[in-house]
């Protein structure tokens, strides 16, 4: 494999992961016969968790045609108005959807707009930036042609999804 790709694959695997590594910079020497490359050293260091719940907000609902028939492997788009970030996902075989977002405690308030089909409907994202012990997310269905938020669904519907019987 040339120098390039191998550097161009480093970066895009550092780039890629989560930061909580610090890498050292990778040394290539070339020989005739041979290509040789020094091991790439990592660093663990102290990282915030983007999974923890005040960086996420859950966005979830059920696609449904117009006699109410769960529809599966339907494409679902929910994307950050701000930045214009898209969030890709698909309905399961019961017709439910389950899409994360990244918005931290700054983001309360912002629009999100959801799609599926041609469906599009604009939700805001309504938590408590103090609050960061409680799930963060809405409920949203598309029934037929027709979206309808379902806010007071939504614990019940992720303890469901992630199989938590205390909500």
């Amino acid at each position: 494999m040339p120098r390039f790709a191998i550097a161009v694959s480093i970066a895009l695997a550092l780039v890629a992961t989560p930061v909580a590594f610090v890498a050292t910079p990778v040394a290539f020497v070339a020989t005739p016969v041979a290509f040789v490359a020094t091991p790439v050293a990592f660093v663990a260091t102290q990282a915030s968790a983007e999974h923890t719940v005040y960086y996420r907000y859950v966005v979830l609902g059920f696609v449904k045609d117009a006699k109410g028939k769960p529809l599966p492997e339907q494409a679902v788009e929910v994307v950050r108005d701000k930045t214009g970030l898209a969030y890709p996902g698909r309905t399961d075989e019961g017709g439910l959807f389950v899409i994360v977002v990244r918005l931290g405690d700054e983001s309360a308030g912002e629009t999100l707009t959801v799609r599926s089909g041609g469906a599009t409907t604009t939700v805001t994202a309504r938590f408590d930036p103090a609050n960061h012990v409680a799930d963060r997310g809405t409920r949203v269905d598309l029934d037929g042609a027709r979206f309808v938020e379902r806010t007071a669904a939504f614990q019940p519907t992720l303890a469901r999804f992630v199989g938590d019987t205390r909500h």
